[in-house]
């Protein structure tokens, strides 16, 4: 007679079936063992020799000495100005050699960028990693659709509400503009509310007018709990388009910087150049103008406020000669990031670039490939700020939610590639090779060693499929863009944790013409 095993009770309880199982091994790590965290070290890969690096600073400084900078307004031609640059009878601003390196001296080489939750700050030191988003589509992809549509102030709050949840997406800057907003002060003000009842992430964004500056402060001192507590710990930075490349300022833009660094913002100097149109179309020629126009952006803000926090935003953009298109997810993008993350390191300054662009119009193969190449390549070479890392299509015009979602696995794979092969005995396991090859079963599956240490030096995808075929077809065939559709849906479905209490939001909502119903 056959013994029921399942009512022995001498035998020990199951813990579950297959999917409990997988359920427990799925479940995220404590901190102490993550394989990734947000300012992994970089600089492993470096595509420039010293040399050639030493020549791209030299050229810099010699367009800065010989052709120099239009365009500066008044305020910033006399502060330039009172500390050594020189107007020539052109109106252009040249500035010596040792002006730049005196300023260099003086400028911030450690930064802070705070988040409204401490735990979630961003130190940019030498050479640390951080993957976020950054643009300003002007489209949401439509991936059920297949089709684009004018992005709204509420897109952009759902990005918001999603980048909070997603842990390899370590800051927010504005991926996309609130076309429903056409009055240029509200779109400021309610990007900026957006952005912040959305995530406790880092928020970087940018203003249209200097005029809308102390109106913006105003909302963040209420949403800091005053001005002394948002000054201690400002937890949103300004991009800052200050050059309007080739080599002028961009004077409004000028103006906002300085209303920003009075307000205790940090500030992001971004030189987007196109290469074949706005910058030299050699990769060497554009990010020497990239680099000249940060470095110009050093000198104005260690003149006007030394030492104030100032990303050196080298962002040169790679273009299809034939068309005249930007190439944003080509090879050539990869190298013109990887080669500005070097020139940071040189300067031992916080720099960011763009990276994670796609040119595919959809969450494709195309985007895949596109998105992790110049991911892994900004990371390896130790790239603080990589903006534009997740959910940027058509070469920046459009933004999709499902992508961003996508772009979480994505960036953990590319987090992956930067922490690198850690050497020594416990992972050189010569003595798991002796305990499993002369006296155990001949494989490491189930070892101590092999168990304990698979959340620490694996990353998993969260969507990413990894099935069988048999086991996909049990699962009935999971589609990854419906996968992360699902997944948009349940984060959005949820309070933001980022969401203001009561009293703050009334405050500025009887403050502010706040367009967003939350």
């Amino acid at each position: 007679m056959a013994t029921d095993l399942s009512q022995d009770p001498t035998r020990p309880a199951r813990s579950g079936g297959r999917a409990a199982r997988r359920a427990a091994r799925a479940a995220p790590p404590d901190a102490a063992n993550r394989a990734i965290w947000p300012g992994l070290q970089g600089g492993r890969y470096k595509p420039l020799t010293e040399t050639q690096v030493a020549r791209i600073h030299d050229t810099a400084l010699t367009a800065l000495e010989e052709i120099g900078l239009a365009d500066a307004p008044p305020s910033g031609i006399a502060a330039m100005c009172a500390a050594g640059a020189i107007l020539q009878d052109n109106g252009r601003l040249t500035f010596p050699r040792a002006l730049v390196e005196d300023m260099l001296a003086r400028a911030a080489r450690e930064i802070t960028l705070c988040a409204r939750d401490p735990a979630l700050d961003l130190q940019l030191g030498p050479s640390r990693v951080h993957y976020g988003t950054a643009g300003a589509a002007v489209h949401m992809v439509d991936v059920e659709g297949r089709d684009y549509r004018e992005s709204t102030l509420q897109d952009l709050h759902d990005a918001a509400r999603i980048v909070d949840r997603l842990d390899n997406i370590h800051f927010l800057q504005r991926p996309m503009v609130a076309r429903d907003l056409s009055d240029p002060r509200d779109l400021d003000l309610n990007t900026v509310y957006a952005c912040c009842a959305g995530t406790t992430k880092h928020v970087g964004t940018s203003f249209v007018d200097p005029a809308h500056v102390p109106a913006a402060l105003e909302m963040l001192h209420l949403i800091a709990g005053g001005e002394e507590a948002w000054r201690a710990r400002p937890f949103v930075s300004n991009s800052n388009c200050f050059v309007v490349p080739p080599l002028r300022f961009a004077t409004e833009a000028c103006q906002v910087m300085a209303a920003c660094i009075g307000g205790g913002m940090p500030v992001l100097l971004l030189s987007a150049g196109m290469a074949g149109a706005t910058a030299p179309s050699t990769i060497a020629g554009a990010i020497a103008q990239s680099v000249a126009e940060c470095l110009a952006g050093v000198v104005y803000v260690n003149a006007i406020a030394p030492g104030h926090p100032a990303i050196f935003g080298t962002w040169p953009f790679g273009l299809d000669l034939r068309t005249g298109a930007m190439t944003g997810g080509s090879g050539e993008q990869a190298l013109l990031s990887a080669g500005c993350a070097q020139m940071h390191a040189f300067y031992g300054l916080p720099g960011g670039a763009a990276a994670g662009i796609a040119d595919a119009k959809l969450p494709d193969m195309q985007a895949g490939w596109e998105q992790m190449c110049s991911n892994v390549m900004a990371g390896l070479s130790g790239l603080n700020m990589v903006y534009e890392a997740a959910g940027m299509h058509a070469s920046l015009l459009g933004f999709c939610h499902e992508s961003l979602i996508l772009g979480d696995d994505v960036i953990g794979q590319a987090l992956r590639c930067v922490r690198g092969i850690e050497v020594d005995d416990e992972t050189l396991a010569l003595d798991q090779m002796k305990e499993v090859c002369l006296n155990g079963p001949g494989h490491y599956l189930g070892t101590s060693q092999t168990l304990g240490r698979m959340q620490k030096d694996h990353v998993y995808p969260g969507l990413g499929n990894r099935m069988s075929p048999k086991e996909w077809e049990e699962e009935d065939k999971p589609d990854l863009i419906a996968s992360a559709t699902a997944r948009k849906e349940a984060i959005l479905s949820t309070r933001s944790a980022a969401a203001f209490d009561a009293a703050t939001d009334r405050a500025i909502r009887e403050r502010f013409d706040i367009r967003l119903s939350v």
